[in-house]
């Protein structure tokens, strides 16, 4: 055993270890000696090259019992090596603590920073201290718009804890349903070669999937929510038209229900002019066409009528 930790760099303990684990085959007994060859040591050459590259020894013993079961390590390490690279094309750079405070307004905030550091969107580099490494460059860059836009630094960072929280539920939801749909079949026993090097093939296929289906449904969400923030806060459309208004009239659809009144109004059903802001035309021009313009705002207002009718009958309820 000493010369196997001498040979290999490994230390007697750890292939004692190595050995209670189950990780190293045990010696050939000869007499009172106990007898390493070449494929000890090539088994511990094999278990530091995977420790360096951040597996366990748990996964080491599976990759390794799959390796003595004759399914090979070149398809499970390709596949791990595809899941493990980055999920993004940018890169990392690099800031001094001064570039950072003149990127933030030019203060100093050490609290702001501790922060960051926590959260990860900075890394100390012990043999820089005044230099930080910056993961993310475009996430630092959206912190400093945000706080050149009068958002403070903790409530930016506040806001990541949180949007970070709901991201990696997605991620997690996106694992589980292509895992289920998709990587099952490889997983629910010891890949062959040939079968790891398949979901590895189909990893690189599906890995930009799920950054191209959040940016489609946050740009969904955002048009949605925006709007309906704006109208909140800034009250509905007024009957009354600005300086830019259009000259545009709305008539009622074909078939307008007329909202429920005391009783019947010989004037609900004939086109009254009514002018709109010229923004809000262009707008809904460019939606549905210059033929339908009237049609989408009757619709729109009688759909906010049943709305707020309805709304009123619940509430006496």
């Amino acid at each position: 055993m000493e010369d196997l930790a001498r040979h290999s760099g490994a230390t007697v303990r750890t292939i004692r270890g190595y050995q209670d684990r189950g990780l190293l085959p045990r010696p050939e007994r000869r007499g009172r000696a106990n007898v390493y060859r070449d494929t000890h040591l090539s088994r511990l050459r094999q278990i530091a090259g995977l420790l360096d590259r951040g597996y366990t020894l748990a996964s080491i013993k599976e990759l390794l019992e799959a390796w003595d079961a004759g399914r090979g390590l070149g398809g499970v390490l390709g596949l791990v090596a595809e899941v493990e690279r980055p999920w993004s094309d940018e890169e990392a750079a690099r800031m001094t603590r001064a570039e950072l405070n003149e990127k933030f307004g030019g203060t100093r905030d050490d609290a702001a920073v501790e922060d960051a550091v926590e959260l990860g969107v900075l890394v100390r580099l012990p043999e820089t201290p005044d230099e930080f490494l910056v993961p993310s460059p475009q996430e630092l860059a959206v912190a400093a718009e945000l706080h050149a836009a009068g958002v403070p630094l903790l409530a930016i960072s506040g806001h990541l804890r949180e949007l970070r929280a709901q991201v990696e539920h997605i991620a997690g939801r996106f694992l589980d349903f292509t895992t289920e749909y998709v990587f099952q079949q490889y997983l629910d026993h010891p890949p062959t070669d040939a079968e790891a090097t398949e979901a590895a093939s189909l990893v690189r296929r599906l890995r930009p999937l799920a950054q191209q289906t959040v940016d489609a449904e946050l740009a969904r969400a955002m048009r949605a929510l925006a709007t309906r923030y704006l109208r909140h806060h800034l009250g509905e459309a007024t009957i009354s038209a600005p300086a830019d208004a259009a000259p545009a009239t709305t008539s009622p659809g074909p078939g307008p229900v007329p909202p429920p009144g005391p009783g019947p109004d010989p004037a609900a059903d004939a086109a009254e002019p009514v002018p709109l802001p010229a923004a809000t035309v262009r707008a809904v021009r460019e939606l549905v066409g210059a033929e339908h313009i009237a049609a989408f705002i009757a619709a729109a207002a009688e759909r906010e009528v049943r709305a707020r009718t309805m709304d009123a009958l619940a509430a006496r309820r």
